[in-house]
């Protein structure tokens, strides 16, 4: 039986984290509680961001946006994860197989662009302050707002695209989780050349480019911050990017192990781990991350939940 006229398997089996019936429990609870904190915390300050005028500022509009991307993000994966740990065996459609293919690699790929476009944000708000309402202009961020989304879709269109006109006729069991190239790639009866090319271009791309950008925004940002004299000022100057280094730290950690460390021999359940950490953990702790020392946000999520002190 064919699923269109490119392959003859219908369906994928996912593996799992464990068969134990006890940490199968443990981990759904786990996951559960992960994933309603990313919804949670991210729609709050979606919410809080547009309710509040206060906050319609650049730094607080790419906010929003990474907001977003976390619950596509962890909504691509979570349902699926949190159904192959209550079943017993795992299995997704080949034509969901894609789909999930298709929203993770976007959310992946445009956050990795918007947390460049907001590490330029804070590098123009510290090394540029007198010029940033200037530069940071509202065109210019709707325009870099929408480069990232549009980017990040013509992008895992054509992986998608790709991948689907490869043949899948023999095992059909992925190591993994969740949908992801190179788990695909194992399974394909056709060459898979074409597809790595365009998989390793878009790692230089999203992956090496951003983060050197990312490296020389803060990178001037720290030398700008060293050369003003008193320490309260350099307190206040870190203090407004401080919990977007850390975002950036946890998450690109975890995508260039994903993406770079396999090919030297990365175990199977390690990369697992590493896939809950930026496709589970991370959603869930980036309002955490951004609420804590950020006294503006806190008073305006105070406005959307009265019941929060």
């Amino acid at each position: 039986m064919a699923a269109g006229n490119h392959t003859a398997v219908v369906e994928f089996i996912l593996q799992g984290f464990s068969e134990d019936p006890q940490v199968q429990v443990l981990l759904s609870a786990l996951f559960l509680l992960l994933y309603l904190m990313a919804l949670a915390g991210n729609g709050l300050i979606f919410t809080a961001i547009s309710l509040s005028p206060g906050l319609h500022t650049p730094m607080y509009f790419f906010l929003a946006n990474l907001a977003t991307l976390d619950i596509v993000c962890t909504s691509t994966v979570l349902p699926k994860l949190l159904e192959s740990l209550v079943v017993k065996v795992a299995t997704i459609s080949y034509g969901g197989c894609l789909t999930q293919l298709f929203f993770l690699t976007w959310s992946l790929g445009a956050e990795l662009l918007l947390l460049t476009a907001m590490a330029v944000d804070r590098y123009v708000a510290i090394c540029q302050p007198l010029r940033y309402s200037a530069l940071m202009s509202w065109p210019l961020c709707t325009l870099l707002a929408t480069a990232v989304w549009t980017v990040s879709v013509f992008n895992t269109s054509m992986h998608t695209g790709l991948m689907a006109r490869l043949n899948f006729c023999g095992p059909n069991h992925i190591g993994h989780f969740l949908c992801e190239m190179p788990s695909l790639f194992l399974l394909s009866c056709s060459p898979t050349a074409l597809n790595s090319i365009m998989m390793v271009v878009a790692d230089v791309y999203f992956g090496v480019v951003n983060f050197v950008l990312t490296l020389a925004s803060y990178g001037c940002i720290v030398a700008s911050v060293l050369r003003i004299r008193s320490a309260a000022g350099k307190r206040r100057a870190f203090s407004t990017c401080s919990s977007h280094l850390l975002v950036v730290t946890l998450y690109y950690s975890t995508v260039i192990y994903t993406y770079i460390l396999p090919g030297s021999g990365a175990s199977t359940e390690k990369g697992k781990v590493v896939a809950v950490l930026y496709t589970v953990v991370s959603p869930a702790l980036n309002p955490l991350i951004y609420t804590l020392r950020n006294k503006d946000v806190k008073a305006a999520l105070r406005k959307v939940t009265p019941f929060s002190r």
